[in-house]
Order: structure tokens, then sequence, then C-alpha cells
């Protein structure tokens, strides 16, 4: 699941996504102040588009150039208020304590032992800033086993929520139904979801 992998699947379709925001983003996030916001993962851009019109400054990553160029391409009116920023964190952490909200939505975070590029990712959230971290309910693959990897060897909502010190407050930890309809072909019908902020 290298660059080369995600942009050829992007490159596969015109577009790969539905173009509407994450709706577990629009739930924890919509009563934030907005701030500067790293969006993991930003694909085609909807998040990033979402929280740019609402008052965020925010860093959109992607490791694919095919989803970075779309997302931009979709909205130039909000160039000032969105870099787009190829780059894999596994290799290349974000800047630490820089965001007040870091955002990551099905976001395929392999596992390691020593949790290097999850403490990256930790490390990015300011003083007092929000973490947001949604995946699959894992137990909704039993019937729609994935072929191309396995969704097992990637950290989970709850496992981060695990690993978070005493610096970190855990608001939300929990499995939700999804409010908006799944992938078609998958079996995708709720989330996992962890809103977890950082002590001042």
């Amino acid at each position: 699941m290298d660059a080369q992998y995600w942009d050829e699947k992007y490159r596969s379709a015109d577009q790969l996504f539905s173009g509407a925001p994450n709706a577990v983003l629009v739930a924890e996030v919509a009563e934030l102040d907005p701030g500067h916001a790293l969006d993991l993962g930003c694909g085609e851009g909807a998040d990033a588009h979402w929280l740019a019109r609402h008052g965020w400054r925010v860093t959109a990553v992607d490791i694919a150039p095919t989803a970075l160029r779309r997302a931009a391409e979709a909205a130039p009116e909000l160039a000032d208020q969105v870099t787009w920023t190829a780059a894999d964190i596994t290799r290349t952490p974000p800047a630490p304590r820089t965001y007040d909200l870091v955002s990551a939505h099905y976001f395929p975070l392999p596992r390691t032992v020593d949790h290097t590029a999850l403490h990256g990712l930790l490390e990015a959230v300011a003083p007092g800033g929000t973490l947001l971290f949604t995946g699959h309910d894992l137990a909704d693959l039993a019937d729609h086993l994935e072929q191309e990897y396995s969704p097992h060897d990637f950290y989970q909502p709850a496992e981060v929520a695990a690993l978070l010190g005493e610096e970190w407050t855990v608001l939300v930890d929990e499995t939700r139904p999804r409010t908006t309809p799944p992938p078609p072909g998958t079996g995708h019908t709720h989330d996992t979801v962890l809103r977890a902020r950082r002590r001042p």
C-alpha cells in the first residue's frame, strides 16, 4: 500500500469517493473553535474542503499525487486556506505540537512494534488540541473480507486510545452505526471512533 498502489487506485476511476465530508468529522468537529488542522489521508479532499469552509486552516496530506491534484482542482477558491501536501507519514512525521486538530478517517496506519509512526501522529497535536481517529468496525468485515490487505495490520481507534498517555483525555471511544450508506460492495455499517484532547 505504497504511493504507487494508491495512485493507481485513484487513477482507476474518475472519482473514487463520494465528495461528501465524513459524517464523523462533521459531528465531532462542528462545535470546535477553528484553528490549524491536519487532515491525514485526505484523498480527493472532501474533509479538507469542509474544514476550510468552516474557518480552519488545513494541511491536507496524502500519499497519492492524483488524489491531491483532484482535491486542489475541486476547490480552487480554497487555495489560500488549504495546503495540499504529498507525504508518507510513516517516513516523514508531521511537525510536532502544531495542529489544533489531527483528523484521520479510515487511515491505514501500519501497526509496528515500536509505534514510531503512531507516536509521530500523536505528537503532531498541539497542547489543547484534538485527535480524531476513525476506523471501520472490524466486526463488519466477517462476510466482506478485504482481498488486497488485512485490516488487522493497521491501528484501530480503541488500540490508539489504549496507547495514549496521561496528557490525554479520551472524550469518545465507541462504535456507532454509520449515518451514511456504506461504500458499494462493502459491509461497513459501523464506525469505530476515537476523539481525544491533549491537555494544555
